[in-house]
């Protein structure tokens, strides 16, 4: 059985959510709250394994109600109709959320993720990595990669560079030799990290600008990275590529 409480500031909303989640009898609601200080005063007396929290709640938002607690030992799953800057620091910290209004798909799939987190219990670690973010006004600091053991919270300055394994992907960091191998595709982390200085310069390779130690001329021409590896530059990015070096 899946404990979960919804904090959402529109009945509405709250109404929608529970008939969603009427079909399924693994999920059962233990209480509503509209305001993030009726939720941050209550919350600790039901223990709940899922919070369903809404981004905006009246002149709050629901990282203040995380704020406010003195633990987080429950899996988070933000509702939001619009707010794109959260969202991205939501993928960055690898926790789950569901566009307004709730698609029935979207919740299933939110639903089976959230059973299988529930297992690895880092939520204090996932949501500390999200508030740190949160407070950086979009430049994101750190990242949330799930790994096969759980999660590594990686700063993002420290990421040199990422190497496509097929429907895996290598990243090399800062004093660390052997890889980190994660389950997701090159194409994933280029999409997330396009706004903190990296960029793809060949099919298989990510690399974060900060770490080129120089560019050598040819056909599509090579960067040597600070870890002393050389890598190809497509000929179709290159032109791309010196503008962002210029």
């Amino acid at each position: 059985m899946i404990k979960t409480i919804i904090v959402d500031d529109e009945q509405h909303c709250i109404d929608w959510l529970k008939d969603l989640l009427s079909p399924h009898p693994e999920v059962e609601i233990l209480a509503t709250f509209q305001s993030v200080d009726e939720a941050a005063k209550l919350l600790k007396h039901f223990k709940p394994d899922v919070l369903f929290l809404d981004v905006q709640i009246h002149d709050k938002t629901g990282f203040d109600l995380l704020k406010e607690l003195k633990t987080v030992d429950f899996e988070v799953i933000f509702t939001t109709a619009h707010e794109r800057f959260a969202v991205q620091a939501f993928k960055f910290s690898a926790v789950d959320y569901l566009l307004k209004p709730i698609d029935e798909d979207d919740l299933q799939l939110a639903l089976s993720k959230v059973m299988e987190k529930l297992k690895t219990k880092d939520f204090s670690e996932k949501m500390d990595v999200l508030l740190s973010n949160i407070q950086t006004n979009g430049h994101q600091k750190r990242i949330t990669i799930p790994t096969q053991d759980g999660f590594v919270f990686q700063d993002i300055s420290d990421i040199i560079r990422c190497q496509s394994e097929g429907n895996y992907t290598n990243i090399y960091t800062k004093g660390n030799k052997q890889p980190l191998l994660v389950s997701k595709t090159l194409k994933t982390f280029e999409e997330l990290l396009a706004d903190s200085g990296f960029y793809r310069v060949h099919n298989s390779h990510l690399i974060n600008l900060e770490y080129i130690s120089k560019y050598t001329k040819g056909k599509g021409g090579y960067v040597t990275m600070q870890d002393h590896t050389v890598i190809e530059v497509s000929t179709r990015r290159k032109d791309d590529f010196l503008k962002l070096l210029s």
